[in-house]
């Protein structure tokens, strides 16, 4: 492990060992942190009509501060964009995090300088935590393979930068970050996709010490692997000659900078010919033998694309990081493989709204202290992008505790639901349905979206699939009735309402390349590349029309009992 590697790895030791400190006091963190921030953000606009000056206990700001969306504050966001200062926060915005819009319209995140240190702490915690499980398990640390894009978005009437919360985290990071990735940091200022994922392969296949890969989202490294797989002979070819492909969209300027760091490496290439010529193709576990671990998001729907991972990476351990939105950090992951996160104490104050209060419209809420192993809550968060008591919509899991702060699992966005009558089926209960079945019939997916029918009411569910290549599925008339009763077994209201309101769903299995339609669809709707959070479940009618359906399967209507 290089110099710049142990020092990472010294800093997150340091700040996750103080972290670790501080869940011994979680009540007393939070409720410091929140005085602190009542205090620098007193006499902001916002401040004063909330009257953040004369609130002295939590109470008193459970009072006093309404629980709101993010339409409450738009408003005020406009206004910072147009160029207002000390409206939500009276620190300057240097950047403005734009959400993907996954389940509603998009939203521009301010970020200062004080909420991006906060951020940076957290990511920092998070190496500590990976450091440390490489080391339990005797893993040596390597470069990083990452494509995320530093490109922007644009900027607004007043000048302030805006993109995507990873292009933020790319563009403000600090040069010792940036010298642990395993290729030059111009690769990921190219604009074109395919070209930003073959110039970071190519430049990583050189690399003798890559260890890691990260993604945003599992399907992101899945894609990784798939150009991996799709330009194996030209990445080959390009290592062996010394040559950049001149067929990749690059701009000049970029693509005069990375020829003048790109030399060629022919022992290296000899070694990948002989995997191509053993396996036919490059796989990321293959290619890189010292991958020590995948960094990706857990929790949510990604154990539906880890059943693929084995194909491609190998038993390679996956670490979730942190669990964050262009909003906040909610948590830290704390070991290889593991779910659950542990409250990330000094990112925010955070509120827990239990089920039975979501439809109350100012409900009362619980502190992290006073959450419930197994029980399922809303979670709010105020913190330095100038939100208070902000409801992101995400449901998550409390599994327990570290010391006095939850541990807890994303689940779901509320919003991202689906209902024939009133069942509301979550993408939860959608991947874990569509996971248990893949099990069952040895059956790889490339991707799914349960719709609903237009043709009935109420709807009948559409299970629209597209199988992996190579994957066959024999009789589907079985599978479609398995749907039914697995999803019955996951989900109660489901299985309440198909006794007498919901009709029989109906399976569509979609022509290969459908869901790389789709994947174009939700970009063309303006969904960067990397936020792409592809939706398992949709009432969007839309949102597949047109793809060419190979086969249609539906289970007959059970006469009525006369």
């Amino acid at each position: 492990m290089n110099l710049l590697l142990s020092g990472l790895a010294a800093l997150g030791q340091h700040s996750m060992r103080d972290f670790m400190r501080k869940t011994n006091q979680a009540d007393v963190v939070q409720e410091r942190f929140l005085r602190s921030l009542l205090h620098h953000h007193q006499h902001t606009e916002v401040g004063r009509l909330f009257g953040l000056a004369e609130i002295r206990t939590i109470d008193q700001f459970r009072d006093r501060v309404p629980i709101l969306p993010y339409s409450s504050y738009e408003p005020y966001v406009e206004r910072m964009a147009k160029g207002e200062t000390n409206i939500l926060t009276p620190d300057p915005v240097i950047f403005f995090n734009l959400t993907s819009g996954s389940t509603g319209k998009r939203k521009l995140i301010p970020i200062t300088k004080r909420s991006r240190q906060i951020v940076a702490r957290a990511n920092s915690i998070a190496i500590g935590f990976a450091t440390a499980a490489a080391r339990r398990r005797h893993i040596p640390l390597g470069k990083i393979l990452y494509t995320s894009p530093t490109t922007l978005l644009g900027y607004t009437d007043s000048g302030i930068p805006y993109g995507p919360n990873s292009t933020s985290d790319l563009r403000l990071m600090g040069s010792l970050y940036r010298s642990v990735f395993a290729f030059p940091f111009e690769a990921l200022q190219v604009a074109d996709t395919t070209a930003r994922h073959y110039l970071c392969l190519l430049f990583a296949l050189r690399q003798p010490d890559v260890g890691m890969i990260a993604a945003t989202f599992p399907v992101l490294a899945l894609r990784l692997a798939n150009y991996l797989e799709q330009y194996g002979e030209d990445l080959v070819n390009d290592l062996q000659r010394g040559t950049i492909a001149p067929w990749l969209k690059l701009e000049p300027h970029l693509r005069a900078k990375l020829e003048r760091q790109w030399t060629a490496a022919p022992q290296r290439a000899t070694e990948l010919w002989q995997v191509l010529r053993t396996e036919g193709r490059l796989t990321p576990y293959r290619a890189f033998p010292r991958l020590a671990f995948m960094i990706t998001a857990r929790g949510g729907t990604s154990d539906f694309y880890f059943e693929r991972y084995p194909e491609y990476f190998g038993d390679t351990p996956i670490f979730g990081g942190t669990y964050a939105s262009a909003e906040c950090v909610f948590g830290v992951h704390r070991d290889f493989g593991t779910d659950g996160v542990i409250l990330a104490v000094e990112n925010g104050f955070y509120e827990f709204v239990p089920e039975d209060q979501w439809e109350v419209a100012q409900p009362k809420t619980l502190l992290p202290g006073e959450v419930v192993p197994g029980q399922r809550y809303r979670i709010l968060v105020t913190n330095y992008n100038g939100f208070y008591r902000y409801d992101i919509g995400d449901v998550v899991e409390v599994e327990g505790f570290y010391n006095q702060a939850p541990i807890f699992v994303f689940r779901y966005r509320r919003g991202g639901l689906l209902s024939s009558t009133t069942e509301k089926t979550t993408e939860y209960h959608a991947v874990k349905t569509m996971q248990i079945l893949q099990q069952m019939f040895n059956l790889s997916l490339e991707n799914f979206c349960i719709t609903l029918a237009e043709d009935t009411i109420p709807a009948a569910y559409l299970v629209n699939i597209e199988l992996a290549p190579g994957s066959s599925l024999t009789d589907p008339v079985t599978f479609l009735q398995q749907f039914d009763r697995t999803l019955k077994e996951v989900h109660t209201s489901y299985e309440v309402k198909r006794r007498d309101q919901v009709p029989p769903p109906r399976l569509r299995i979609l022509a290969p390349g459908s869901f790389a339609q789709v994947r174009d669809r939700l970009i063309q709707r303006g969904a960067t590349d990397t936020q792409l959070k592809f939706p398992n479940i949709s009432e969007d009618r839309t949102l597949l029309a047109g793809l060419p359906i190979e086969q249609e399967v539906r289970l007959e209507q059970p006469a009525p009992v006369a």
